[in-house]
């Protein structure tokens, strides 16, 4: 006899909305949605007026008292008291629940090969799917689900490690920061030039008390020696003249190790100041490599088609500091319409510019002074498109303007950039403040394409 296929939870333990209507292989019908969150039905309830809704969805309606079936309204058949949806006058739907898991699906995550029925991809496949892409904790990056062990050991920024010479946690980005802290951290003795001596050992205070117990040691042995004599004098009267010879000798020793110590203090100020001059120049290459780095990620972002896309992250931050007026404009890396074509870039307002201050998005377009503008044509006469990016792809907000040929802004460059044109009532900031899909893990994209007809 075969053997019956585990059921999913049942109904009164599902806590989700119903499936994403993407994954259905087959013709989407209407009787197949809850009337409520319109995606696939999930444990579906019928409820006394006839309509469907998940589990999730029906109880989350009901649960603050009873309510109005919206879709009797949508329907305009809404009757009393058969329309009115409260706990327990719904029951579980078991029939159309059979045909809803029958439904053939795919699985919509890119690069994956799954196929099923949705009563198995509830099993075994829902956010399993090792090809899902999910944020990773530490540093938010979108990562696959399969590659999280991989990116936390490897490759996130945040990860922490610790030092392989004193054992304390850091975290990997300030790995230089904590090599030139470590007091474990190998050193080169300038005096020796011995190899692999701990920081904490070569420092100049090391190095003082070291001559400081060479001297104690000089001292007591000069006083052990001068006490011998004393005890053979008595003992021996003819060898006061040699004494003597001793103490001159004494005498002359002290002077040398004297002149000597001068030396040494001035070797010690000499090295000192060479430690500070050093300590200047390592400061100045990493202002150059900081500078460097900041270069190399402008060069990674530039592009040479006239398609540009600026990814604006921290956007609350930004905007708080647009609207307290500490930052109101951002420039973005420069872009190319081809590599030897014009230079251009994008200039945004959070908070709005102009007429929009304070109510729009504004966004301009801005041509810069380039390495090849004595080869192009001028003025600059290209259509130009700025969008915001709907990021669940459903409804960009788009604009577009043939630049206008007299005004200086498209003419060819005297300094360093032109002034910006383009659109200060681009986006109404009210779209931004409530529930959007612009806005996601508090970044956005906008979008710029120059049309390269003619060029």
């Amino acid at each position: 006899m075969a053997t019956q296929e585990p059921s999913p939870p049942s109904s009164m333990e599902s806590n989700k909305p119903g499936f994403p209507k993407q994954i259905l292989a087959n013709k989407l019908e209407d009787k197949h949605l809850c009337n409520c969150c319109q995606k696939l039905l999930r444990r579906p309830f019928q409820a006394q007026c006839g309509h469907r809704f998940c589990s999730y969805c029906f109880n989350r309606t009901v649960r603050d008292g009873p309510q109005k079936c919206n879709a009797c309204i949508k329907e305009d058949i809404f009757e009393e008291p058969t329309s009115i949806l409260k706990q327990g006058c719904a029951f579980p739907d078991n029939a159309a629940r059979r045909e809803v898991e029958n439904l053939s699906v795919v699985c919509i995550n890119e690069g994956c090969t799954w196929k099923g029925n949705i009563k198995e991809y509830e099993l075994s496949h829902e956010g399993k799917c090792e090809y899902m892409i999910i944020p990773c904790p530490s540093c938010k990056e979108q990562i696959r689900f399969n590659e999280q062990e991989r990116h936390n050991e490897r490759e996130c920024p945040e990860r922490t490690l610790n030092c392989k010479y004193c054992k304390e946690p850091f975290h990997f980005k300030n790995i230089k920061a904590h090599d030139e802290i470590c007091p474990k951290y190998p050193m080169i003795c300038e005096g020796c030039a011995k190899k692999k001596i701990p920081r904490e050992k070569v420092s100049v205070g090391a190095a003082l008390e070291l001559q400081l117990h060479s001297e104690k040691t000089k001292v007591a042995e000069l006083g052990r020696r001068c006490t011998d004599l004393e005890v053979k004098a008595g003992m021996f009267e003819n060898v006061v003249c040699v004494l003597n010879r001793e103490v001159e000798r004494f005498a002359t020793t002290m002077e040398a190790s004297n002149r000597q110590h001068r030396l040494d203090q001035d070797k010690i100020e000499a090295l000192s100041n060479k430690v500070r001059q050093l300590e200047r120049t390592v400061g100045l290459k990493d202002l150059t490599v900081a500078e460097m780095e900041g270069r190399l990620r402008e060069i990674s972002a530039t592009t040479f088609d006239g398609v540009f896309i600026w990814r604006i992250s921290d956007f609350t931050k930004k905007r708080q500091d647009a609207i307290a007026g500490r930052a109101p404009a951002m420039f973005s890396p420069a872009f190319y319409t081809s590599k030897y074509g014009y230079k251009m870039c994008l200039r945004i307002y959070l908070n709005g510019d102009g007429t929009g201050r304070g109510s729009h998005l504004s966004l301009f377009f801005v041509v810069m002074r380039g390495l090849s503008d004595a080869l192009l044509k001028w003025p600059f006469n290209q259509k130009v498109t700025l969008m915001l990016l709907d990021q669940s792809n459903r409804e960009h907000i788009i604009d577009a303007f043939r630049p206008d040929i007299t005004s200086s802004s498209f003419q060819r460059p005297v300094s360093e950039m032109n002034i910006a044109s383009g659109c200060p009532l681009f986006c109404p900031l009210s779209k931004l403040d409530a529930k959007n899909s612009y806005i996601r893990d508090d970044t956005i994209f906008i979008k710029a394409i120059v049309d390269l007809t003619g060029l």
